[in-house]
Formats: structure tokens, C-alpha cells, sequence
């Protein structure tokens, strides 16, 4: 009898490792494909923020240098001054609304997170 219970005592202590290395290989499965979305979409983020920067500045020389074309000949400096008060509030909004997007920055791997809860609301009494 006392063979039994060591035997059924070791079936469902190797049954629970068994599942907890089951959860344990589903989350950093999980967990590796959230990375690897992640990993893709700042690329493709960081590419199209720099591609935008660049055509961003060619347009503004662009259309500085017909601003103070057609302002030369009589109002130069008031042009002048025009643009750069121009970008000095541009480059306020951007700084504002990047600091806005820093902060509203959501958790990348949430799915994870509520997998990870999940199981330990259903594991604990």
C-alpha cells in the first residue's frame, strides 16, 4: 500500500511539472512572438519616421526659399522673421505632441501579461 501512494505521488508530481512546463512553454512562445511584432513594427516605424523627416525638410527649404524669393525685394526681413517664428512654433507642437505620444505608451507585450495573470487566478484558491 505504501508502494501505491509513493507511486501515485510521483504520477501527479510529474503530471503538474508536466503542466507547468506546458504554461511555462506556451508564455515564452507567447512571448517571442510579441517580441518579434514588436521588433517589426519599430522598425517599420523608425523607416517611415525617417523617410518623412527627410522629404519634410526638402519641402521646407523648398518653400522657404520661395517664400523669401518672392519677399526679397520688398519685405525681406519681415519674411525672415516670418519663418523663423514659423518653425519655432512647429518645432513647440512636435515636441509637445511627441512627449504626448512618449507618455501614452501602451505595454507591448499585454497578451503576455493577461496570459500570466490568468493562469495565476486560476492556479491560486
Amino acid at each position: 500500500m505504501a508502494g501505491d501512494e509513493s507511486t501515485a505521488s510521483g504520477s501527479s508530481t510529474r503530471r503538474l511539472g508536466a503542466a507547468f512546463l506546458g504554461l511555462l512553454h506556451s508564455h515564452v512562445e507567447l512571448f517571442g512572438i510579441e517580441l518579434q511584432e514588436q521588433k517589426a513594427r519599430t522598425v517599420s516605424l523608425l523607416l517611415c519616421a525617417g523617410l518623412t523627416l527627410v522629404f519634410a525638410l526638402l519641402l521646407m527649404v523648398g518653400l522657404s526659399a520661395l517664400v523669401l524669393i518672392l519677399l526679397w525685394d520688398s519685405w525681406r526681413l519681415a519674411g525672415i522673421i516670418g519663418l523663423c517664428v514659423f518653425y519655432c512654433l512647429a518645432a513647440l507642437f512636435c515636441a509637445l505632441r511627441l512627449k504626448a505620444l512618449v507618455a501614452d505608451e501602451s505595454s507591448p507585450f499585454q497578451a503576455t501579461l493577461e496570459e500570466l495573470a490568468n493562469d495565476r487566478e486560476r492556479l491560486l484558491p
